[in-house]
């Protein structure tokens, strides 16, 4: 099998570096082997059945990537293997290209079902309905996508960590709501960016604010001048913000727009976590890129909050120099809490052979995941979801607030704000 970035949508497996065995632990195998006993400390696996699960993102592509997802996936992998697995199961990760398209994913969601994994885990994709439909065939549940689509939050086998687009949308009107007097949306030109007005103005209303002005865009573009005009010009004369959601070409935008002629207005810029995050605002000038001063809505705590500690040791012990992986990027974080979440599971269910249906099961009965303060506990039960019409699923209605100051993503309201009441109010608007 190919490996993750080879772009075919094959899923693949690695195999991880074996070191040579010390003195120590070779007597201690040749004492097992006379007397017998169970699984040795830190052995890899332990003495119960595998259990298979896939991470998939796009990689490649014109448009948003996110290698850092499958990446971070096998990079936790042989964290836990060589720990003795998880709850004395080998964890195998096996990564698969979606490619941006709704055949990739597909295909991404076909090969799980062949492989029989037990749970697609901390993935991406703006296919939803190409991926979720063979997944429900096969029963195999979706842990902690990234929360792109409508059907992320509709699905029965779908268990998100965050609130997706719709939290974000939601959470950047607010915050928007109390620094602009008028704001515009510069977002994508398709299905799924149609939405995004209708949620940032939820927001928005939060302070009695008028719409925001509504700027489609192609999602590919390489410059964005004419689409940047615009929205410098329909944020008002004073007070005006304009907002960005492009995903990966958020950032072409942005540059576009620093590149207009002053016209004597100040207009802030705004986006969401996923189109810009810290590793952005480093490639394009730290404190000098067009992201100073910036208004972020994230899903969780800023990058250099201790909360990802743990997650940054295993990124340095067990990802080998792995370039993709950056702490700091958000589809990287998406993949830690949900693969946090199938080893609480797991481990919850405690037998020798895990399946699909059981993890499924044990989430719906009430599984309850504490990330360590990267979100609020999480849980899956009926009465623990949002269950407004379009995203009934969600169960993490947080976010946070950030700002961009001296080149570093930081926090600008201590805490996690809650969108709840604002995404429940948009089932009345």
């Amino acid at each position: 099998m190919t490996g993750s970035g080879s772009g075919n949508g094959r899923p693949s497996t690695r195999r991880f570096p074996r070191t040579l065995p010390s003195r120590a632990t070779t007597a201690l195998v040749s004492a097992c082997l006379l007397a017998g006993c169970g699984a040795l400390p830190g052995a890899t696996g332990g003495s119960r059945e595998p259990v298979t699960v896939m991470t998939w993102a796009p990689e490649g592509t014109r448009a948003t990537n996110m290698p850092g997802m499958p990446a971070m996936a096998e990079a936790y992998a042989r964290w836990v293997n060589a720990r003795g697995g998880i709850d004395g199961h080998e964890l195998r990760v096996l990564t698969c290209n979606e490619r941006n398209d709704p055949g990739g994913a597909a295909d991404c969601a076909r090969r799980a079902a062949e492989q029989k994994v037990v749970a697609v885990v901390g993935s991406y994709s703006q296919n939803g309905r190409a991926f979720m439909a063979p997944l429900e065939a096969a029963g195999i549940p979706y842990i902690g996508g990234y929360g792109l689509t409508d059907d992320e939050f509709t699905s029965f086998l779908s268990y998100p960590v965050n609130g997706g687009q719709p939290a974000l949308l939601a959470g950047n009107g607010m915050q928007l709501a109390d620094a602009c007097e008028r704001v515009s949306l510069v977002r994508p030109d398709s299905v799924n960016g149609d939405s995004l007005p209708h949620l940032l103005n939820s927001g928005l209303a939060h302070r009695s604010h008028g719409t925001a002005a509504d700027i489609p865009a192609a999602e590919d573009a390489g410059e964005y001048t004419a689409t940047a005009r615009q929205s410098r010009n329909r944020a008002g004369d004073a007070g005006g913000c304009v907002t960005a959601a492009l995903g990966e070409r958020t950032a072409n935008f942005f540059d576009s727009f620093r590149r207009l002629p002053p016209d004597g207005r100040s207009v802030k810029v705004s986006s969401v976590l996923g189109s810009v995050d810290q590793p952005l605002v480093d490639r394009t000038g730290g404190a000098s890129s067009p992201f100073e001063g910036a208004y972020i809505t994230g899903w969780y705590p800023e990058a250099d909050d201790p909360r990802w500690d743990a997650m940054k040791q295993v990124i340095r012990e067990h990802a080998f120099d792995d370039d993709r992986i950056d702490p700091a990027d958000a589809g990287v974080q998406t993949t830690w809490i949900a693969y946090t979440v199938l080893r609480r599971v797991i481990e919850a269910l405690g037998t020798d052979d895990i399946t699909a249906s059981a993890i499924a099961h044990a989430l719906d009965r009430g599984v309850k995941v504490d990330t360590g303060g990267l979100t609020p506990p999480l849980r899956w039960r009926y009465e623990d979801m949002l269950g407004t019409p379009g995203f009934p699923r969600i169960v993490n209605r947080d976010v946070t607030f950030q700002v961009v100051r001296q080149g570093r993503l930081v926090a600008q309201k201590d805490g996690f704000v809650d969108t709840g009441p604002t995404l429940s109010s948009l089932s009345t608007a």
